[in-house]
This record gives structure tokens, sequence and C-alpha cells, in this order.
């Protein structure tokens, strides 16, 4: 979590990264990778000191975790499909499952998180292609859920929370949001999809 001042161009930074990654996720994969452990290496670092802790203290927190993550997701690409996998099979798991019985087991997400990490391995490119559009897709919502945010909410959020990114980021639970993020992500799905078959069209001529 950033202080409440960083939140509105983090929000803009997550809509645009959402952007490129569900459209251009695969052509673009290794900087996809390190945009990503950036910014779970942000949410680590800045957790770690806590939302008490002086301002410049959290953003410089943020910033070395982020270097950390995005270096080892580059560096160690195979590892970073697998993450990949995982983080998309458990997204998708806690999106359905949620609203239907509330919070799965921690059991049933590492099992359908090891399912995903050996999918994605197994079938890099199509599940590399679906894991970015979904999520670059749910990238962009969350951005634009704080964007759409009060500002008493984010505040209340920022002051609550050092885990919560940004108060609409759960928006899990909004009909329009899940039928936007379908919607969206397979627009993505079909855009790199086709764009990686006409280059390989052109490489082979």
């Amino acid at each position: 979590m950033l202080p409440l001042s960083y939140q509105l161009p983090a929000a803009v930074v997550l809509m645009a990264g959402g952007v490129v990654t569900c459209f251009a996720g695969y052509r673009l994969f290794r900087f996809v990778l390190g945009a990503y452990g950036f910014i779970l290496g942000a949410l680590v670092g800045s957790s770690m000191v806590g939302a008490a802790a002086d301002i410049w203290v959290v953003v410089a927190s943020a910033i070395a975790g982020g270097v950390v993550g995005a270096l080892i997701l580059v560096v160690g690409y195979f590892v970073g499909v697998a993450l990949v996998g995982a983080g998309t099979a458990a997204l998708l798991l806690n999106v359905i499952w949620t609203p239907l019985r509330g919070e799965p087991h921690w059991a049933l997400v590492v099992v359908t998180a090891a399912i995903g990490a050996f999918l994605a391995i197994r079938f890099q490119r199509y599940v590399i292609v679906a894991a970015t559009a979904f999520g670059g897709a749910w990238t962009m919502l969350a951005g634009l859920a704080a964007l759409m945010a009060g500002k008493g909410a984010k505040a209340a959020s920022a002051a609550a929370d050092i885990w919560v990114v940004y108060p609409g980021a759960a928006v899990s639970s909004t009909a329009w949001a899940l039928v936007a993020w379908i919607v969206i992500s397979l627009i993505g799905m079909y855009v790199q999809f086709h764009t990686s078959s006409r280059k390989k069209k052109q490489k082979a001529k």
C-alpha cells in the first residue's frame, strides 16, 4: 500500500500497466513479469514497515521491495511463468468461490495454485496469454476502482489496512466488475492470439 497522496498516480500506472498486460502480455511477457514483480515486491516491502511509519520510509521500502521482486521474476523466467499460472488460478478460485461460499480454505487455494503452476509450464503460450489477459483486465479494473473511489474511502483504507492497495480493489462482489472483467479478458485473449498468429505467418514468409 502507498500513502494516500501517492494512490492517484499509482492507480493511473495500474490502469496503463493493465492495458499493456491485457492486450500485449505474451509479446512483452518479460516486461510484464518485471512490472508485476515490482508491484508484488512493493506490496511486501511497504507492508513490512506498516502504515504508521513515515511516508518516505514506506515509499523507500516499496521501491526497494519492487526492485527485488522485479529482478526475481525477470531472472527466474520459468519461476515467473509458474507464479503467473499459480496466481491466476488462485485469483480465479477466489473470484468464483468467494461470492458463493465465502473465503476458500487455504488447502484448496494451495492445490489450485499448484495446478495452475503446472499448467503454465506445460502449456506456456496459451496459459501466458490467458493469464496476462485476465490479470491485466483485473489490474485495469482495480486502477479504475481506485480512481472512482472517494477521498474519504481512500483515507479510511489507508489508515485501516496496509494490505489494502486500493479501496476499490475488492470489486469481485459487484456484477458490473465481473462482467467487465470477463469481457475485457476475452477481448485481450483474442487480440493476443490474433497478433501472435499474424506475426508467425509473417516470419514464415
